[in-house]
């Protein structure tokens, strides 16, 4: 009886802080026609401009995530050099698997120019939280055709600091691209023993 009502209490203290770390109705708000944000990253700052037109659903969800504090002590743990920087897992799997919800897909309006950002994506409504920059003019991104859907929309671009996004750190190439299972269910304790050098973001939010 003593151990039922201990896993009752456990169950109730974390279904608390779950609610305290994301609620539903969060996903419902919607951006504003463009918006500015700023993050600061283990490189220093980089700002983007979004604009909403291009990906209104994609829009939506970036604004969300910037505004939740989603962001905080994220990894950038896919830099493939003259190609993408990759980030979005969240340390706390809690919070991560909140967020997985994928939108709906949207046609690609803006070309993915060097320093646009779009939502990362395995298949058809996979859009979630996990966004890369492209470190080029990746203009093959637009049409990409596969899993059932076409294309990469871009949600933002970068508008200062593009000196630091080409500092993250590149070494380990697509390799953490492919250990995302494991970055999911160790979050960054497994990257920084493993892989130290991975670059972060240390907060993201919405600035004028």
């Amino acid at each position: 009886m003593k151990n039922n009502i201990l896993l009752i209490a456990s169950i109730v203290l974390f279904t608390s802080c779950a609610t305290k770390k994301f609620k539903e109705k969060w996903l419902e708000k919607e951006a504003p026609a463009t918006f500015k944000a700023r993050f600061e990253t283990t490189q220093g700052n980089f700002d983007i401009e979004a604009t909403r037109e291009w990906s209104p659903k994609g829009v939506d969800r970036f604004y969300q995530l910037i505004k939740y504090g989603y962001y905080d002590d994220v990894a950038l743990f896919r830099v493939v050099p003259d190609f993408v920087a990759q980030f979005g897992i969240h340390n706390d799997s809690l919070i991560n698997k909140s967020w997985e919800k994928g939108i709906q897909d949207e046609p690609v309006i803006q070309k993915n120019d060097a320093m646009t950002l779009a939502f990362a994506r395995g298949g058809i409504a996979t859009r979630s939280n996990q966004i890369f920059i492209n470190l080029k003019d990746n203009y093959r991104l637009d049409k990409l055709t596969y899993s059932g859907v076409s294309g990469f929309p871009v949600i933002a671009k970068v508008i200062e600091g593009k000196e630091n996004v080409l500092k993250f750190y590149n070494g380990y190439g697509d390799k953490l691209g492919r250990q995302q299972e494991k970055i999911n269910k160790y979050g960054n304790t497994f990257l920084r023993e493993k892989y130290p050098k991975v670059d972060y973001i240390i907060k993201a939010y919405l600035i004028k």
